[in-house]
Order: structure tokens, then C-alpha cells, then sequence
């Protein structure tokens, strides 16, 4: 018999909340499988399990706060015959959940989980009418009053999630504001509204300055910048989306993830985690991706084996992350197995990001925008080139200056061939 644990879905995260079973006692669980829900307060997320086996007893009630590591379930190893005198446990009766959404562990989940999301949970089909919602949006839209059939789904299927739920309630506080004497949403609802969306910015906001401030106290970083000739990448990419269906077109992100993941194949000491005071090299390239959310604030979800994915099926799951990212439907292995993360926010401009690493990573890359600049080709001709900074923060107890300049230098010539990414 073994123990089902709550894992720790981030350096921070000390408790969740169990939401929702997907199993009960007596059934067979495999590698991988969902079987329970978890909310760390910033978001509810699926949690898997890694052994196989056959669920004994679930120890811990829907809505019960428990700290990580806490044993949730017992299971009977495959083959193993249950305790004598006894038959599984009935699965316990689920706790009423509270309206309040403004409780918060003592320290929670940092930058990867920043949005308080709902849950996107198989749930069984719903009656004719009723709208698809996760437990959480129904909950959160009974406590502010809002119809459901009123709102509109960003989930799978068309679900109304708890951000499509907190988003309708902003919008009817908006209403109130700017039209005075205008029907909208009871004044009890948008009150609650506005204080809900101000309590979940302040702990984003807490919760990233706790992660980063630990970070830079534990974390001896060093820094990076290298300029990027992308004239190449961007032709190859205009010459090969040109004859694409406009859903089917690669972004410019997919071929920088990849340059990224076959960088760190040449240089490991990038790529895993500095834990118990050693490093622990990942065993393959589980990019952190940083994704900004609708509603504020960022999440930074792996995108898994990126060094082993065709650039298609690349720009295909990195779509879906997203999507599921800001819809608040993500695993727990996509929060727990980033092995380093990178940022791109040329779209908003930058010219360069100096990242913070999340612990217990050991490396975080940024791209700035991509820019014509004054360039020296090859032959000596001075030109208007397209070129990016890309940035690399590394962690000086495993690697120097030395292998990080390497490192960047193979991102940059893997992007100088990208008919071969």
C-alpha cells in the first residue's frame, strides 16, 4: 500500500485546497491519470498521479486546506491484496465550498500560478439547458448573483470557467460605474466584484514579489545579452507560412523555443534544478513558457520535450497552452516540470528582458522585439539588419559566464539555420 500525496506545484506553494475526486475506492488508476483537483488559491488544477495502482481509501474531504504533502489517498500497489477485515473506505461527502475567493495560504504559488482559475474538470454531461461550467464558476457566479446562461464560454466545449465568471462581474461593475441608473448586476455583486478583483491582484502581486525576492536572495545570477542576426529566420518563416492556412502559420516564438531546446542538448547546465544544495539535470527540455493572463499578471506553464517536437505539432501545442492558460485548465506536471523558463515579450516592445530564475530552475532566456539595427555582414558591409537580443540569467553555483556565452552562441547560429529547427 503507498500514499497519494499533495504535490508542491511550485518552490512556494506550502497548501491547496482539494476541490474535486475523479476517483473513488475501489477503482484502477494508471500513470498519468487526473484524479483530483486541486486549488493552490491562485489557480485549480488537475492533478495527476505517477504510480499505477488501485485506490484503497481518499483521506482528505473536498474543500479541506491541507499542506503540502499530505497524504490525499491510500492505494493498493497493482497486485496487492487489501487489508484483511475491511473493504475501501466510502468516498467522503464533499465539504460546501465558500463564496469568499480571497483566502490565501501563508505563501502561495508564485509567478507560474498567478491567476486564480477554474476548474476545467471532466464533470458529468449537464442537463438539457444548463449551461457547461466548472464547480468553481457555478459557485463564484451564485455568490455574485450572475446568470449563467448570460455569460459566454472560453473553456473546453464552450464551458464558462471562473475567469469568464470574473470577467462578466467586472464588466458589470464597469456598467454601473459608467452609467448611472443603468440595469445591471445586483450592487451587492459588483461590490463583491471589485473586492474580489482587488484582493486576487494584491496576492498576485504578493506572491511574485515573495518568489522573486527569494529568488534573488538564494539565486547568485549572472547575466548575459547576446544580438541575434534574424534576417534568415525571417525569411524562412514568410516563405513557409506563405503557403499556409492562416491557422496552420508558425510564429516566430516556435522557432526561438526550439533554437532554445536544442541549445540546451549542447549545454545541460542550463537545463534542471538546484535542489538540497546540488544540481539535478533535467532529463529533457521541459520549456517554461510565460504566458500574460487577461486578467493580469503571469503564469509559466512547461511545454514538454520541446527539443523532440516537429515546429507543427511545436506551434500546435503551444497554442493550446495558452489557450488552456488563460482559460485555467492546466495539469500539474505543466506547473511542476518546467526545467527553465523562457520570456518573449518583444511583442510588447522591449528592446531586452533581465529575467529572475524561478527556483529551483537554474536558467531563464528572454527575447526582446526584433528591430532593424545597424549590422555588419559578413563580407564587411555595414546594413539595416532585423536583429533580437536575446538574454540568458543563469545561476552562478552551477555555471559561469563562460557557458552561459556558449550557450547563447548556439542559440544563435541553431536560428541562423532554421530549415533545420
Amino acid at each position: 500500500m503507498f500514499e497519494f500525496k499533495l504535490p508542491s506545484l511550485g518552490a512556494d506553494m506550502d497548501q491547496g485546497k482539494l476541490l474535486v475526486w475523479h476517483v473513488q475506492p475501489g477503482d484502477t488508476v494508471h500513470k498519468g491519470q487526473v484524479v483530483a483537483v486541486v486549488d493552490t488559491s491562485k489557480a485549480a488544477v488537475d492533478v495527476e498521479i505517477w504510480q499505477e495502482g488501485t485506490v484503497w481509501q481518499l483521506l482528505v474531504q473536498p474543500g479541506a486546506t491541507v499542506p503540502v504533502g499530505t497524504p490525499l489517498a491510500t492505494l493498493l500497489a497493482p497486485g496487492e491484496q487489501p487489508p484483511a477485515g475491511g473493504a475501501p473506505a466510502p468516498k467522503p461527502a464533499a465539504v460546501p465550498a465558500q463564496p469568499a475567493v480571497s483566502e490565501a495560504p501563508a505563501q502561495a504559488t508564485p509567478v507560474r500560478v498567478a491567476a486564480v482559475a477554474a476548474a476545467a474538470v471532466a464533470t458529468p454531461p449537464p442537463p438539457p439547458g444548463r449551461r457547461p461550467a466548472s464547480p468553481a464558476a457555478r459557485q463564484r457566479a451564485q455568490a455574485l448573483g450572475l446568470e449563467l446562461s448570460h455569460l459566454t464560454g472560453s473553456g473546453a466545449g464552450g464551458a464558462i470557467t471562473l475567469a469568464d465568471v470574473e470577467r462578466a462581474a467586472a464588466q458589470a461593475a464597469n456598467q454601473v460605474a459608467g452609467q448611472a441608473g443603468a440595469p445591471a448586476q445586483p450592487a451587492a455583486a459588483v461590490a463583491a466584484a471589485k473586492s474580489s478583483a482587488a484582493n486576487r491582484q494584491a496576492e498576485m502581486r504578493r506572491t511574485i514579489g515573495e518568489a522573486m525576492a527569494r529568488s534573488k536572495r538564494e539565486i547568485p545570477h549572472y547575466y548575459l545579452l547576446e544580438t541575434i542576426p534574424m534576417a534568415r529566420a525571417q525569411q524562412w518563416l514568410l516563405q513557409t507560412n506563405a503557403t499556409r492556412p492562416i491557422t496552420d502559420r508558425l510564429l516566430m516564438a516556435v522557432l526561438q523555443l526550439k533554437a532554445v531546446a536544442l541549445a540546451l542538448q549542447q549545454f545541460p547546465a542550463m537545463n534542471g534544478f538546484y535542489r538540497d544544495g546540488a544540481f539535478q539535470p533535467a532529463r529533457s527540455s521541459h520549456i517554461g513558457v510565460a504566458i500574460s493572463l487577461r486578467q493580469g499578471g503571469l503564469i509559466a506553464p512547461a511545454l514538454h520535450d520541446v527539443a523532440q517536437q516537429p515546429l507543427d505539432q511545436l506551434m500546435r501545442n503551444l497554442s493550446d497552452l495558452v489557450r488552456r492558460a488563460r482559460a485555467g485548465s492546466l495539469r500539474s506536471s505543466e506547473l511542476s516540470d518546467a526545467s527553465i523558463t523562457v520570456t518573449n515579450l518583444g511583442d510588447q516592445g522591449v528592446e531586452a528582458v533581465l529575467g529572475v530564475i524561478y527556483p529551483p530552475q537554474v536558467a531563464l532566456v528572454g527575447f526582446g522585439r526584433i528591430a532593424l539595427r545597424p549590422w555588419v555582414q559578413d563580407d564587411g558591409q555595414l546594413c539595416a539588419a532585423p536583429t533580437v537580443t536575446a538574454s540568458l540569467a543563469a545561476d552562478h553555483r552551477v555555471s559561469d559566464g563562460h557557458d552561459g556565452a556558449l550557450f547563447l552562441a548556439a542559440v544563435r547560429d541553431a536560428l541562423q539555420r532554421p530549415q533545420d529547427l
